[in-house]
């Protein structure tokens, strides 16, 4: 089928240096050359986006869904949202408890309510409404990532995301994160606040990953939009001055985007971003430092 695609993926900034990230940058290969064919073969961005999503949350590499760390009450939160930028519809939840793919709950939040954003019981009323796979035993499901690839005192910024073009000119993007290890409870980051860690709309469509407090208040993902739409930026430029902003407020971490040309980025500041990247053009990347 005509048409230009492009894919990127990332599974969290701030690498550990000295670590052995293989089995990541493995698994990443795989979940790219499955999300180009999807987009190869017309598959929607948003479809696309959410069975990444998926998959980075099945894995249990990285710190979401299956690698989620506890809060201080030793209970197991994930927040995740998706954004389809053709139409701004959007949905998120924050502080499910129980179920094994907190980015479908989200979907369902887009897709069969009026809302954008639920959470705490109401997300887990919602995902056992519909009936997503739940979680019989969380200590015995849950891999922490943070205590086995992060030494004490490391900030560990494991959210996964993707965000995809797809053939029909659509843009779409997707988050999901099990927080911030030992976090507060109910307390919520920015994968789940669309315009913070979540954006897509007719220009961009932005996964951020990072300490979530300075992305929201930073208003990340959005303002790299707004940077484009009023102040004709670069995309490059969009996103790379948003991070400043991050940086510049004290946070650390990294953003992937998508641009409704096709153009790819993946930017950080902290040293490293877990990434995968591919288009229709041939580009294929996998990498972890910078």
């Amino acid at each position: 089928m005509a048409g230009k695609w492009s894919l990127a993926l990332h599974g969290g900034a701030g690498p550990v240096f000295g670590r052995d990230y293989t089995k990541e940058e493995t698994h990443m290969k795989s979940l790219l050359e499955q999300g180009a064919e999807r987009l190869e073969n017309g598959g929607s961005a948003v479809d696309v986006v959410e069975a990444m999503c998926m998959e980075f949350e099945r894995c249990g590499l990285h710190l979401a869904g299956k690698g989620a760390s506890p809060n201080t009450k030793g209970e197991y939160e994930l927040d995740a949202a998706i954004m389809d930028g053709r139409t701004r519809n959007a949905g998120a939840i924050a502080a499910l408890q129980g179920f094994e793919h907190p980015i479908k709950a989200a979907r369902l939040v887009m897709d069969k309510t009026p809302n954008v954003l639920i959470v705490g019981e109401g997300a887990n009323a919602l995902a056992t409404q519909a009936g997503l796979s739940t979680i019989d035993s969380p200590d015995d499901y849950y891999v922490p990532v943070e205590s086995r690839t992060v030494q004490v005192g490391d900030p560990a910024f494991g959210t996964v995301g993707a965000v995809a073009l797809d053939i029909y000119g659509d843009l779409a993007a997707a988050t999901s994160t099990g927080g911030i290890g030992s976090k507060t409870p109910g307390r919520v980051g920015d994968s789940a606040l669309l315009g913070a860690g979540t954006w897509a709309d007719e220009r961009i469509a932005i996964s951020c990953t990072g300490l979530g407090e300075y992305f929201i208040r930073a208003n990340a993902a959005a303002d790299a939009s707004a940077r484009i739409r009023y102040g004709g930026a670069s995309a490059q430029d969009a996103v790379q001055g948003a991070l400043d902003d991050v940086k510049r407020l004290g946070g650390e971490g990294g953003m992937i985007a998508v641009t409704a040309s096709g153009e790819i980025i993946a930017l950080t500041n902290s040293g490293g971003l877990k990434r995968a990247l591919a288009n229709s053009d041939g580009v294929r990347e996998v990498a972890t430092f910078l």
